[in-house]
């Protein structure tokens, strides 16, 4: 993956991520998240309960959006991606909690469950890069590719 793409999902913390409900309508959600870079994954910790989380448990395939914690109006930078929602017996989410508490510990503290999310598609736009700057990466059946544009 593009190292443009990794260094900024790192540094932010919120996501918007968008599932479908059982009319075919989006619905959005924000949440803190946790990104690991190793296999692409998202973290985030929400209530078995919400109405996200059961909508989510229907349809796996999630889309979402990570902005900058700080806009920067002249350097407009952002993340645009799709994904699917593994579930918690699936080996890649085995280890989400340890991801997610070791960057929010107090999270601890709160009632919910650490999802996570596989990304399969990124594209990220970065005008600090040239005015309408777009970076692409797609995981291939295999695992991982690398397109960069």
């Amino acid at each position: 993956m593009n190292g443009t793409i990794i260094e900024f999902m790192q540094k932010q913390s919120t996501a918007t991520i968008c599932c479908i409900d059982e009319l075919g309508k989006p619905y959005c959600f924000s949440c803190f998240y946790v990104y690991n870079i190793d296999v692409a994954l998202l973290y985030f910790k929400s209530a078995s309960t919400s109405h996200h989380a059961g909508l989510m448990n229907k349809n796996l395939f999630v889309a979402g959006t990570i902005l900058p914690d700080k806009l920067n109006t002249l350097g407009i930078k952002g993340v645009q991606f799709e994904a699917i929602v593994l579930n918690a017996n699936n080996p890649l989410a085995k280890t989400a909690a340890v991801h997610y508490f070791k960057k929010n510990p107090l999270a601890v503290a709160l009632s919910g469950d650490v999802w996570t999310i596989q990304i399969n598609q990124i594209k990220m736009t970065d005008c600090t890069l040239g005015f309408g700057k777009k970076l692409s990466w797609k995981r291939d059946e295999a695992g991982f590719c690398f397109n960069n544009k």
